[in-house]
């Protein structure tokens, strides 16, 4: 499929030439032709994208599309089979203190015995080498990062003993105290009471205030529409970019939903919004210790 023309705004396909030049010195990310995959099975082909810094971006598009894979090259935790990639202007994973990954929750070991304040403190970990302990300066991090999700009160609790919605709290509250440039979040609001939706929506937009960039997948339209600034449409390639009301365009999402989506005049209504995720990498932990490492 061919990407559409790309509006103005803070996401762009780039031609190489002034266009790619202008893109990398502007970006926090920026991807030129990447295809990528696992074994012999290819996820992502020939994705041309650039994120400004300071931008909302939802990546949108149906199970299977390459969303999670898309996340996982921008962190540095798949290497693409072809292409380029910058990522907060070096080759992702050289700035690994300054991204804050969050993955989808079935990749978390929820069993762990670790306390939510221990969870949030990983956050940290990159910053304090492999010797150092955490400080005074560490732990008001944490307690302001827990301070700012709501969940100061549950700092002693057992991870798995929360509930869904404040196992996401938790786990925002652990990219926050990273204090991070760019935060990659997979699937951040899926399967999440409208409140909590919103209070984690309500964080992600103040940090962009601050000049932070986030990219986040999603299945729920509605919240890309209202939610984000910017939006990726994906479908194993980039379908379209652009603002926020892409996603109500239904040639757009016929495009990147297939036969995933039924246009009922000028309602489009999503059948295939199942929690779904790429398959993991060779080698990529499954609990939250690792997870950002």
């Amino acid at each position: 499929m061919t990407a559409a023309p790309a509006p103005t705004g803070a996401v762009h396909e780039h031609e190489d030439g002034a266009g790619t030049a202008h893109a990398r010195a502007h970006c926090d990310v920026w991807l030129s032709d990447v295809s990528a995959g696992y074994g012999d099975r290819i996820a992502l082909e020939h994705v041309t994208l650039a994120v400004e810094a300071g931008s909302l971006l939802a990546v949108v598009g149906p199970n299977g599309a390459g969303k999670s894979t898309l996340l996982k090259i921008m962190a540095g935790l798949l290497a693409p089979w072809s292409g380029r990639v910058e990522v907060l202007g070096s080759n992702p994973g050289r700035e690994a203190r300054r991204i804050a990954y969050v993955p989808q929750a079935e990749l978390v070991d929820w069993a762990f015995p670790v306390s939510v304040g221990d969870v949030v403190m990983m956050g940290r970990y990159p910053r304090l080498g492999p010797v150092r302990r955490p400080g005074s300066d560490d732990r008001r991090a944490v307690a302001e990062a827990l301070r700012q999700v709501g969940m100061e009160e549950h700092a002693g609790t057992q991870i798995g003993a929360l509930s869904g919605g404040q196992r996401r709290r938790v786990f925002l509250a652990r990219a926050l105290a990273a204090d991070p440039a760019l935060f990659l979040l997979d699937e951040p609001v899926t399967g999440i009471d409208a409140t909590t939706q919103e209070d984690l929506m309500d964080i992600l937009e103040a940090q962009t205030r601050r000049g932070r960039t986030v990219v986040a997948t999603t299945h729920d339209l509605a919240c890309a529409a209202q939610r984000f600034e910017h939006v990726a449409a994906v479908n194993r390639t980039l379908i379209a970019q652009g603002p926020a009301s892409l996603v109500l365009d239904a040639d757009v999402l016929a495009r990147t939903y297939g036969g995933h989506l039924l246009v009922l005049g000028t309602q489009a209504v999503l059948l295939d919004d199942a929690h779904h995720h790429d398959e993991p990498t060779p080698g990529e932990q499954h609990h939250h210790v690792e997870a950002e490492r």
